[in-house]
């Protein structure tokens, strides 16, 4: 990715595609998904931030995930510690409850702000995807949730991430799953 990446462009090329009649290209290029990841250099993550925050109409919703990560930390704060302690192999459960499991964990806040957006008939688009880095959350979960995979419109992910090759690396530092999703960058 070079220095000369213009995030008004690509959002656009995102906003058109989303807006456009052609919503079905997005699952055909998403192996059935109905998800976008929006990909973006890290070091220019702020700046689509600013750029989305401008470009995005009123028929977006931003879900902020380091807002959510906050919320969910502050609420949980007196449970934290023990939790910490009793799930010290699988301190991402903590964020992501095991299958069948409820719980006050951070993934359900996630889906429960998408299904907001869907239900105000507006596109979830989600910011600051890097507060998920070691949660146990991936993506992938959220492309393939029920929820998401039936909405008549599509999650729309900011992605920051570096091409290695034909491989997406998350952060520059993981690899990502392309299943699932369309990718634009």
């Amino acid at each position: 990715m070079s220095t000369a990446i213009n995030p008004e462009h690509i959002i656009t090329q995102v906003k058109r595609l989303v807006e456009s009649d052609k919503r079905s290209e997005i699952r055909l290029n998403a192996n059935g998904g109905n998800s976008i990841l929006l990909v973006c250099p890290p070091n220019l993550e702020h700046q689509f931030i600013i750029k989305l925050n401008e470009l995005m109409g009123a028929e977006y919703s931003i879900i902020d995930l380091n807002e959510l990560l906050i919320s969910f930390v502050e609420t949980n704060k007196s449970d934290l510690a023990d939790m910490f302690d009793l799930l010290k192999g699988s301190v991402h459960q903590i964020f992501k409850s095991p299958e069948g499991e409820t719980g006050p964990d951070l993934f359900s806040i996630i889906l429960s702000k998408i299904e907001k957006s869907y239900n105000e008939d507006k596109i979830p688009v989600m910011i600051h995807s890097g507060a998920l880095y070691g949660s146990g959350i991936d993506n992938i979960h959220l492309m393939e949730s029920e929820l998401v995979m039936k909405s008549k419109k599509p999650l729309i992910i900011l992605y920051p991430a570096t091409q290695d090759g034909d491989q997406l690396m998350f952060l520059n530092s993981r690899p990502a799953s392309k299943y699932r999703c369309m990718i634009v960058n």
